[in-house]
């Protein structure tokens, strides 16, 4: 074979090399651009347990990415980690940025927040109606003694510690998971307000004194002075006398509406909550206290006040007495705008 002739067929041989390659190249290219470059970004769900094969199969089945193969090819020759969680992913953005966003593990999540005062079960109709948890399931959770325990609550559900805020719940979340955030919100926001007791037992006493004054005070500067009476109460074997511990009763326990007044029977029903039967705090908390209650709880104003009556409906404010006598002087001096009997909030 003359040199010319080998060259010739090199030449040859290497065109078709780079024909071969040029031709692979934009194959990859093709397959690992966006699957539509129109799409918006929507939720893909990466399970837990799956395989990477298995993601990319549904990557490619629901339009995310034009190849499955392609794209577990990447996965492998990359070694990459798909994490599980919900994610916003475009079809438009092409399979290694697909890929990149689920292993970078940043999950879509629902903004919820929880208001201030709620009792357990409002919040688990709230959580359910927000779409992260049934509220069944959520109860359960808040009621398992194990989880209690590991999360240090002295008492029979987590009523009482679960903090109210904004929170952003990741898609993929389970009931004792969400119990453990909100709870883990409450004692690390706890740590940072003054005069927190020590003491586990006197702790839980000032958790449940808070709840019921989240229920009873809507101007914040009051708080301390209501919990200062429900103290001086408890000091001289007083009855708190709380309507919020009655609708208590009557929405949570009874399961009835809201009233809009207590009537004497109300006040008359036989539980250990009922504070106009019995002189001591109610067994448990009775909502979910914010940080003027928990504070106000924490550090009762100095007072010698054992009264405090609703004097304006609209701002919620509270005329406070020391004796019976004055409370009733204070009830006939004042012309209320539209009040029901009851001062405590109606969440």
């Amino acid at each position: 074979m003359t040199m010319m002739k080998a060259n010739s067929i090199f030449r040859a041989l290497a065109a078709a090399l780079f024909f071969t390659l040029a031709a692979a190249a934009a194959v990859g290219a093709y397959l690992l651009s966006p699957a539509d470059k129109t799409a918006s970004a929507r939720l893909f769900t990466v399970s837990r347990g799956q395989s990477a094969r298995e993601i990319v199969a549904d990557l490619a089945r629901e339009g995310f990415v034009r190849s499955g193969a392609a794209a577990y090819a990447v996965v492998r020759l990359q070694g990459l980690i798909l994490r599980a969680g919900t994610y916003s992913v475009s079809p438009a953005a092409g399979t290694l940025e697909v890929l990149g966003t689920l292993v970078a593990g940043r999950e879509e999540t629902r903004r919820v927040t929880i208001p201030e005062g709620l009792s357990l079960s409002k919040t688990a109709r709230h959580l359910e109606d927000a779409g992260v948890v049934s509220a069944e399931d959520f109860l359960t959770a808040s009621k398992d003694s194990e989880l209690l325990s590991e999360l240090g609550i002295r008492g029979e559900s987590a009523e009482g510690y679960l903090f109210p805020d904004t929170y952003f719940f990741p898609y993929e979340i389970s009931p004792r998971q969400v119990v453990r955030m909100m709870a883990g919100n409450f004692f690390s926001r706890v740590k940072g307000l003054p005069g927190v007791p020590s003491d586990p037992e006197e702790f839980r006493r000032a958790v449940i004194l808070a709840s019921v004054v989240e229920r009873e005070y809507r101007v914040a500067a009051e708080a301390p002075l209501i919990a200062s009476v429900f103290r001086n109460r408890i000091k001289i074997g007083m009855g708190l006398q709380s309507c919020a511990t009655v609708e208590y009763i009557i929405t949570e326990i009874q399961g009835r509406p809201h009233p809009y007044r207590l009537l004497d029977s109300d006040l008359a029903i036989q539980s250990d909550y009922n504070t106009y039967l019995w002189a001591a705090l109610p067994p448990g908390p009775i909502c979910s206290p914010g940080t003027v209650a928990l504070s106000a709880a924490f550090n009762p104003a100095q007072s010698d006040y054992l009264y405090f009556r609703l004097v304006d409906a609209e701002t919620g404010s509270h005329a406070f007495t020391r004796s019976l006598e004055e409370h009733v002087r204070a009830g006939r001096s004042l012309v209320l705008k539209a009040s029901p009997i009851s001062s405590s909030k109606g969440n």
